[in-house]
């Protein structure tokens, strides 16, 4: 990131489309092209690894770190593809246009699904989805296992299936899986249309000089591929129940510390192995994205322990994590590593001392920049490094006038003024932070495409520490217009970042 550059936050689900739900499609490209005309670098995106309704369908909480999330993938694009016929999309659509109705939809692609691999099996030349299989075995058919247990048993998590597929007893698998060859092998088909569409997208963008910021959780849910396969890498005791969950301690979004629930990591396990999995994990996410924001970043210093039966974040404990060692080990097999650690929080020497050490940017939100003291507060413009990448606000936060609506104390809305250095109206607040922050030293500078639009709370992508009507929001195509994109190649030129001519 040795240039100046700008980009927009936008999650995938949140793209306009016609069946419930931002996916692959045409709006994609469409979006690529907004990005293109505004002269914008990159497109950070969140986690799209799968989500489930039992943990409200965050992107953070996933079912496997490889797999692609079903829900993204484009009927429209599976038709262009030769996958379906027009006709099999004659079935009710869910129809909210303003957010994502995530049962509904999940219920609307099974069916599109269904018709898909019904319309594939039929085929004679399944030589690509043959290669596709074969170079992904090494997390797919884990995966394609894992889920079709579920199904045979009711969607229970694993440590609740019967013991010998519980604990992975070969023989039991075997027989499992010439029972249920056909459903493994549409789970495995489902994940062939993912990142069929997912690398077309990919290519697309990159072919117009846009690059791609993935978004990694440090963390696994607890049931998921990931612990079913590999339980010596985390610390659950010999039946599989947890010992210590993730979270963090008292913060700006909680009192408490928030309880995440995620089974941490057990590293001297993984140091034993020479941290193989992440090794694939990472390699696997460096294919797929350009960038990688890893979510958490200083667990890799410390992390915080919660024991499983706390019901309060507070009564953790900070443990020391895998440090150097575990970069040292990656700066071996990859020729690079474009990281762009999230250091939010409690930040303390050893994690900002990891960043140094392998030249990762930290991160930097001007919504943090109001409280406390302006001169020394890391989060104000003036103070900004230049190695960093500065956002308005991320995911978690609130939209810049839905902050100062709904949220800023009195202390903060007289410190707004002093931190831009600039008048302002409330009305066009957005517009005043987002140029205070491109012509920061910031080298990149990420805006939520909400702050852009000058939404108010309505949207919000996540508030933490709570568990309903998040993730849902969704843009209107009628606001991605030329005139828009314009005003942001203007003030992108004007302070001198952007793509080259």
């Amino acid at each position: 990131m040795s240039k100046r550059n700008s980009g927009i936050l936008l999650h995938i689900t949140s793209l306009p489309s016609k069946y419930g739900i931002g996916d692959m499609g045409s709006f994609a490209y469409a979006f690529v092209d907004f990005l293109t005309l505004g002269r914008q670098k990159f497109w950070q995106i969140l986690p799209i690894n799968p989500t489930d309704g039992i943990n409200n369908n965050s992107p953070y909480s996933c079912s496997s770190a490889f797999a692609g999330n079903p829900l993204l993938i484009s009927p429209e694009m599976m038709v262009i593809d030769g996958f379906l016929h027009a006709s099999d999309l004659n079935i009710p659509v869910p129809s909210a246009e303003d957010k994502v109705e995530f049962a509904k939809v999940g219920v609307f692609k099974e069916r599109v699904f269904n018709a898909a691999f019904r319309r594939f099996q039929k085929r004679t030349d399944q030589e690509d989805f043959d290669r596709f299989v074969r170079a992904q075995h090494y997390w797919l058919d884990d995966f394609a296992m894992f889920m079709v247990i579920k199904s045979e048993y009711d969607g229970l998590c694993w440590n609740e299936w019967p013991k010998p597929l519980k604990n992975r007893n070969p023989q039991a698998l075997k027989g499992f899986a010439r029972k249920n060859a056909l459903d493994i092998k549409r789970i495995k088909f489902i994940q062939y249309l993912f990142f069929g569409q997912w690398y077309k997208l990919k290519t697309y963008a990159n072919s117009k000089d846009v690059d791609i910021i993935g978004d990694i959780p440090i963390y696994v849910n607890y049931d998921s591929v990931e612990v079913w396969c590999h339980r010596s890498f985390f610390k659950i005791d010999s039946e599989g129940g947890l010992q210590f969950i993730s979270g963090c301690p008292p913060d700006y979004f909680s009192r408490t510390g928030q309880r995440w629930g995620n089974p941490v990591y057990n590293w001297a396990n993984l140091k034993k192995v020479k941290y193989n999995w992440w090794v694939e994990r990472i390699a696997h996410d460096l294919e797929m994205f350009d960038q990688l924001r890893i979510d958490h970043f200083r667990g890799f210093a410390g992390f915080w322990q919660i024991p499983a039966h706390e019901k309060l974040a507070v009564f953790g404990r900070w443990v020391k994590g895998p440090g150097a060692a575990f970069f040292k080990v990656l700066n071996k097999r990859f020729k690079s590593l474009p990281i762009i650690a999230e250091d939010l929080g409690e930040i303390t020497n050893d994690v900002i001392e990891l960043m140094k050490k392998f030249g990762f940017p930290g991160m930097r939100v001007l919504l943090f920049a109001f409280n406390g003291d302006i001169n020394s507060n890391p989060h104000v413009p003036a103070n900004y490094p230049v190695h960093c990448v500065a956002y308005t606000g991320t995911h978690d936060n609130n939209t810049i006038q839905g902050w100062y609506h709904s949220e800023a104390k009195p202390h903060e809305k007289a410190n707004i003024a002093r931190v831009l250095q600039m008048k302002f109206t409330p009305r066009n607040l957005h517009w005043s932070m987002i140029e205070v922050l491109m012509r920061s030293k910031a080298e990149t500078v990420i805006v939520p495409m909400q702050d852009y639009l000058g939404l108010g709370e309505e949207g919000r992508m996540n508030t933490p520490a709570t568990k309903v009507e998040n993730w849902q929001w969704r843009l209107r195509a009628a606001t991605l217009t030329t005139p828009l994109s314009r005003k942001i190649a203007r003030i992108t030129n004007k302070t001198d970042r952007g793509k080259d001519e």
